[in-house]
């Protein structure tokens, strides 16, 4: 599968990309791993994008393009890939279209996982998350054994810093007046599907009825 998943944070992108994963063995990529990937690396534009980071500024449009050229060339990249909250604005959108026509490749769809805003406010100021490991929990379905403490590795189960209401809230909005408009650019390229369901499930079945 070729795919972008769309959809608000906390709308289930990650989750439904880690199991469309094990379908097909397509790989899940999403802005974050291209930046820590490339930087990782070593190379040239992991080097300029680390200076940006480092000085806090956003990485630039040209910048991401060209590491997501290097990224979608990776062997693993072969069997299919999951673009997860990538592209995030029309302008970025345009670039990815362009570059997979330079490559001889069609996107299969633009996934949106459409979420009711009160749903995702609960599921992400419940939500918790290991310091150490990054093992995710939620204290209403997920809760960790003992209170805070992880499961997994012993490490402190904290509240992230952009979870709480009023920082989930602005990233809400941030998307709606970003992100948002991406829906009516696939629409208008006949590649969106979209699916209003909450549980993770329903979306594959969506997925794979369109798709497979």
């Amino acid at each position: 599968m070729k795919l972008i998943l769309l959809g608000a944070p906390g709308a289930g992108k990650g989750t439904v990309a880690k199991l469309l994963t094990k379908i097909d063995g397509s790989v899940q990529i999403s802005t974050g791993d291209i930046l820590r990937n490339a930087v990782a690396a070593g190379t040239e534009l992991g080097k300029q994008a680390q200076t940006a980071m480092n000085a806090g500024d956003l990485v630039s449009d040209d910048l991401i393009m060209g590491i997501m050229e290097q990224r979608l060339q990776e062997d693993d990249c072969k069997s299919g890939y999951l673009l997860d909250g990538f592209p995030r604005t029309i302008p970025q959108a345009k670039a990815l279209k362009a570059l997979l026509e330079k490559m001889g490749e069609t996107l299969d769809a633009a996934v949106e996982i459409d979420v009711a805003r009160d749903v995702i406010l609960d599921r992400l100021t419940t939500r918790r998350t290991c310091s150490d490991c990054g093992e995710i929990y939620n204290i209403k379905s997920n809760p960790a054994k003992v209170d805070g403490v992880c499961d997994k590795c012993g490490g402190a189960v904290v509240q992230r810093d952009d979870e709480t209401i009023e920082a989930i809230s602005n990233r809400l909005n941030v998307y709606n007046e970003q992100t948002a408009p991406l829906v009516g650019f696939y629409q208008a390229e006949d590649l969106l599907l979209s699916v209003d369901a909450t549980s993770s499930e329903a979306v594959i079945s969506a997925i794979q009825a369109k798709i497979c």
